[in-house]
């Protein structure tokens, strides 16, 4: 019997990829110079297709796949995924929601912990010589209030951190979440008016883009750091610079953002900005989890049975 074609846009570990091969015929193209040229010259033969949520796939893309029937993300993200197509045209569709969901969690509050506290500006610092009676004093990370935007698998895991640091949780999301502790506010303006801290965990989109605005920026306030581990999007960039620059808010923490791969010009220049290339989610545990959704995914779609995290 034949194996399966499986097309892969995204990097993948080698072990992973080996592992791939064992059941799928694998084309693995993660450069996205020649991603073009793969799928016009293996999309008659695939039926898989591995991506993730900024790489996504494309109609246009779809529709060169006369074969095709699953599509997968490694991550929970897929806002680049054309979703209404595949449905519309009985390609299923999967994700990897939950797999990194710890690590970003920790990112988040390894953020909020440097941010809060200076821990990058003073080391830097520390190295020229800097003593502590010439630096401003940090402020207390503990006994303050949090705002989560977007309290899914990833905003709960933050809160659950945040609250093993004394600080007090609320939340704003789509719809309010039954038996969570937490206060639930049904704008985000109103609770950054709340909040000493706005923590980003929310999906793109459209309805989420620039949903924190300069607006929601004034009203988080000079004492207010807002974190974002969520998308680049929904954060206005040319707002957060400005709040920045005018010191409307106290700092940033961003490990996503709008003008990804390329640092954000507007923003790097401020020592009151703390800034990762989107690693969040990224560790030896998170990729191992993602990668064995993938197949645990594609093994149960071929098998006809539920899909684990389907989209």
């Amino acid at each position: 019997m034949m194996k399966p074609v499986l097309l892969v846009i995204v990097k993948l570990t080698e072990p992973y990829l080996a592992r791939a091969r064992q059941t799928y015929e694998v084309i693995y193209e993660a450069d996205p110079a020649r991603r073009e040229q793969a799928i016009q010259t293996h999309g008659k033969d695939v039926q898989i297709v591995l991506t993730n949520g900024i790489a996504g796939l494309t109609a246009e893309e779809m529709q060169q796949m006369p074969r095709l029937e699953l599509v997968c993300t490694t991550g929970a993200g897929y806002e680049r995924l054309d979703v209404d197509y595949a449905h519309a045209h009985g390609i299923a569709a999967a994700n990897g929601a939950g797999t990194n969901a710890h690590c970003v969690a920790d990112h988040a509050m390894a953020l909020l912990l440097a941010t809060v506290r200076q821990v990058v500006y003073l080391d830097h610092a520390c190295r020229r010589g800097v003593w502590r009676s010439d630096v401003a004093l940090p402020a207390n990370v503990s006994e303050k209030k949090m705002g989560i935007i977007g309290l899914g698998t990833i905003g709960q895991l933050i809160a659950k951190r945040a609250v093993g640091f004394e600080i007090e949780v609320g939340y704003h999301n789509r719809h309010q979440r039954q038996n969570v502790p937490y206060s639930y506010f049904d704008n985000v303006l109103e609770m950054a008016q709340w909040a000493d801290y706005l923590m980003v965990a929310t999906p793109g989109g459209a309805q989420t883009h620039h949903m924190v605005n300069a607006q929601v920026l004034e009203a988080l306030g000079p004492a207010g750091y807002v974190v974002n581990v969520g998308r680049g999007s929904v954060v206005d960039t040319q707002a957060l610079a400005q709040a920045l620059k005018n010191k409307t808010i106290a700092g940033a923490g961003l490990d996503v953002y709008e003008s990804e791969p390329s640092p954000p010009a507007d923003l790097i220049g401020f020592d009151t900005l703390v800034i990762t290339p989107h690693v969040g989610g990224w560790s030896p545990e998170a990729i191992a989890n993602s990668e064995q959704r993938f197949l645990d995914n594609a093994r149960l779609h071929f098998a006809g049975q539920p899909m684990i995290s389907p989209i």
